[in-house]
C-alpha cells in the first residue's frame, strides 16, 4: 500500500497546531531525508498537489534530496576547505593588502555561521534520525513503552517544528 493511501490518525492533532510554514519544513525533511513521493508527503501534511509541486520546485527539493546523500562530516569538510582556501588567497596577497574585501568578509561570515550550525544544532532530520532508531531498538524489548515514546517523540518534533 503506497503511503498515500494509509491513513494517518495522528495528522489530526499535529497538523492542528502547525503554520504553512512548518508544514512545508515537513515535508521537505519527508521527502528529502525520509525518501516520500511529493503526493505521499501532500496527503501526509494535508496539502495540495499543486501547492506541494511547487514548494518542491520553488525549494529545489530535488538538489537537496542529492545533497542528503553527502554525510554532515562530508559537508563540514568541505565548508572548512572553502573557508581555508579564501583564508588562503587572503594571506597570499601582499603585505598591507591582506585583509578580506565586503564580499568575501561576507562569505567568510557566512560559512562560519554554517560552521557553527553544522557543529552545534541538531536538525529536525537528526532529530527524527535518533527517534527512528531509538523506537526501531526498544520495540522488541516493549513495544508497551515503544508506543508511549512515539508519543513523547511526535509531541517533542512538533513543538521543534513550531520554533
Amino acid at each position: 500500500m503506497s503511503r498515500a493511501n494509509r491513513t494517518f490518525p495522528e495528522n489530526n492533532d499535529i497538523m492542528a497546531g502547525l503554520t504553512t510554514k512548518q508544514k512545508k519544513e515537513w515535508a521537505q525533511l519527508l521527502i528529502t531525508k525520509e525518501g516520500y513521493t511529493q503526493k505521499d508527503a501532500a496527503a501526509k501534511v494535508e496539502v495540495s498537489a499543486v501547492t506541494m509541486n511547487k514548494w518542491y520546485n520553488e525549494g529545489n527539493w530535488e538538489r537537496l534530496k542529492q545533497s542528503m546523500l553527502i554525510t554532515r562530516q562530508e559537508q563540514l569538510s568541505r565548508l572548512y576547505m572553502q573557508l581555508d582556501e579564501l583564508n588562503t588567497a587572503i594571506m597570499n596577497r601582499a603585505t598591507g593588502q591582506r585583509f578580506a574585501n565586503s564580499k568575501e568578509a561576507d562569505t567568510i561570515a557566512k560559512l562560519a555561521g554554517a560552521i557553527k550550525t553544522m557543529e552545534t544544532e541538531a536538525s529536525i532530520a537528526d532529530v527524527v534520525e535518533v527517534s527512528k532508531r531509538l523506537l526501531n531498538w526498544l520495540r522488541p524489548i516493549s513495544h508497551t513503552k515503544a508506543v508511549e515514546m512515539a508519543a513523547v517523540f511526535n509531541d517533542f518534533i512538533k513543538d521543534i517544528l513550531k520554533r
